[in-house]
C-alpha cells in the first residue's frame, strides 16, 4: 500500500515537473521570438541609416497586455492573406492596457500599435509582415525610437514609441482621458492587421 502511495506521489511530481518545464520553455521561446524580431527590425533600420530601436519597458507592457487579449481563443488567426480595417477593432483594449501599465495618458498620442497574425509565427514571415507591407512606413520612421514586442499564439504585437513627450509612454497616472482616446483611435485605424497568405 505504501509503495502504491509513493508511486502515485512520484507520478504527480513528474507531471508537475513536466508542466513547469513546458511553461518555462514556452516563455523562453517567446522571448527568443521577440529578440529575433527586434534584431531583424533593427537590421532593416540600420540598412536604411536609421538608428536602431531601443527596448521600452512600458511599450513592452502595453504590447503584452494587447497580445494577451488577442490570443487565438478570442481572436483566431483565420483567413490568412486578407487585410481588413475591421481587424483594428480588436485593439479596443488599448486604453485598458495603458491603464494597467500605469502610463501617463498625456504620453500616448504619438504611439503606433502594429498587430500581425502569422500562423505559427514563422520568424521570416513575421519580419516580412513588418518590413514589406504598409507597416514599413512606421518601421522606417526615425521619429519612432523605442519598441515593445509581445506574442501570443499566432499574434505578434509591436508598440512603437516616439521621441516626443506625447509619444513616450512615460509612467504616470493610470487614467485614460478623452484626449488620449481620440488620438488613440487615429492610430488604431492606421494599425491594420497584416496577414500573410500561406497558400
Amino acid at each position: 500500500m505504501a509503495a502504491s502511495s509513493s508511486l502515485k506521489q512520484r507520478s504527480q511530481f513528474l507531471c508537475v515537473l513536466v508542466f513547469v518545464i513546458f511553461v518555462l520553455s514556452r516563455t523562453v521561446y517567446s522571448d527568443d521570438e521577440e529578440d529575433n524580431l527586434l534584431q531583424g527590425l533593427n537590421s532593416f533600420r540600420t540598412s536604411a541609416n536609421i538608428p536602431a530601436f531601443t527596448k521600452s519597458d512600458n511599450a513592452h507592457c502595453v504590447a503584452k497586455k494587447i497580445a494577451d487579449d488577442m490570443d487565438d481563443d478570442k481572436h483566431p488567426c483565420t483567413n490568412p492573406g486578407s487585410s481588413s480595417g475591421s481587424e483594428a477593432g480588436r485593439l479596443s483594449d488599448y486604453p485598458k492596457a495603458v491603464s494597467k501599465c500605469n502610463i501617463d495618458n498625456n504620453t500616448t498620442s504619438d504611439v503606433v500599435v502594429l498587430p500581425v497574425c502569422v500562423p505559427h509565427l514563422v520568424p521570416t514571415l513575421v519580419l516580412t509582415n513588418f518590413t514589406r507591407t504598409h507597416y514599413s512606413r512606421y518601421i522606417n520612421d526615425s521619429s519612432f525610437t523605442g519598441i515593445g514586442l509581445s506574442s501570443e499564439d499566432d499574434w505578434m504585437v509591436a508598440v512603437l514609441v516616439s521621441n516626443t513627450p506625447t509619444g513616450s509612454l512615460a509612467s504616470g497616472a493610470n487614467s485614460y482621458g478623452k484626449s488620449g482616446l481620440s488620438h488613440y483611435m487615429v492610430f488604431l485605424l492606421l494599425g491594420l492587421v497584416v496577414r500573410l497568405n500561406f497558400v
